[in-house]
């Protein structure tokens, strides 16, 4: 099986060095940037699996990257950040990364978030091929398989997580499941980070979905619980 590239963009070496050795360890084809334009070339001309990115870089900071790379590539993006503060974590998950870890991480909990990420867009490539499965919730269409959705007839622009958050709800329309259901359904692991992930996804996802985000049709809210998809 072909060896899975995975781009690191990390400033400090002493990171980089280790987490670039225990990946290879693992398999994975490995490449280092060191500041942030550097990165971003990298990650346009290699096309990696998996980008691992710290947000606090030279010439160009971590959130610029991410936003820059989302305009062409749906790669798994991994933030990397040393700060605990929320506006880091939102921020990044608002611009389009698929997860976000804050150092000082364990490897195992990186390699295992690592693998999670590529083994979701593996499984994305391989339905690419089978039986459309279309369904339609008044003016909103999503193809199952094949991992699009469309609103009147218009492609939306998705991330990975946000269509697999709406897939999973919609295909349980009406069941309220709490932010914690949710990020350990839909997020396919044992997630590490907190349940503010979880609304802010539900947040993009509607500014995309909905005609009026704060009125919503179909992401719906049941206070003190959780969030459930209602066909209009």
């Amino acid at each position: 099986m072909e060896s899975k590239k995975i781009l690191i963009i990390e400033d400090e070496k002493s990171i980089s060095d280790i987490v670039k050795f225990n990946l290879i360890k693992e398999s994975f084809e490995v490449e280092v940037a060191f500041d942030g334009l550097t990165g971003l070339n990298k990650a346009l001309e290699m096309n990696p699996d998996l980008i691992l990115l710290d947000v606090m870089l030279p010439s160009m900071d971590g959130f610029q990257v991410c936003k820059k790379i989302r305009e062409t590539q749906s790669t798994p993006i991994i933030m990397l950040t040393a700060k605990e503060e929320e506006v880091d974590k939102v921020l990044g998950l608002e611009l389009g990364a698929d997860d976000y870890i804050t150092k000082p991480f364990g490897m195992r909990e990186l390699i295992a978030r690592i693998k999670a990420n590529i083994r979701r867009t593996e499984f994305i490539e391989g339905s690419s091929d089978e039986v459309t499965d279309v369904q339609s919730f008044g003016d909103l269409e999503i193809d199952m398989n094949r991992y699009e959705a469309r609103k009147q007839g218009v492609a939306l622009e998705l991330t990975l997580r946000e269509f697999e958050l709406l897939k999973y709800l919609a295909e349980r329309e009406n069941r309220v499941f709490s932010r914690e259901q949710l990020l350990e359904e839909v997020w396919g692991y044992e997630y590490y980070g907190d349940i503010r992930t979880v609304d802010v996804t539900v947040r993009r996802l509607r500014e995309k979905l909905e005609d009026d985000s704060s009125e919503p049709r179909y992401i719906m809210t049941k206070r003190g619980i959780g969030y459930y998809f209602r066909r209009p």
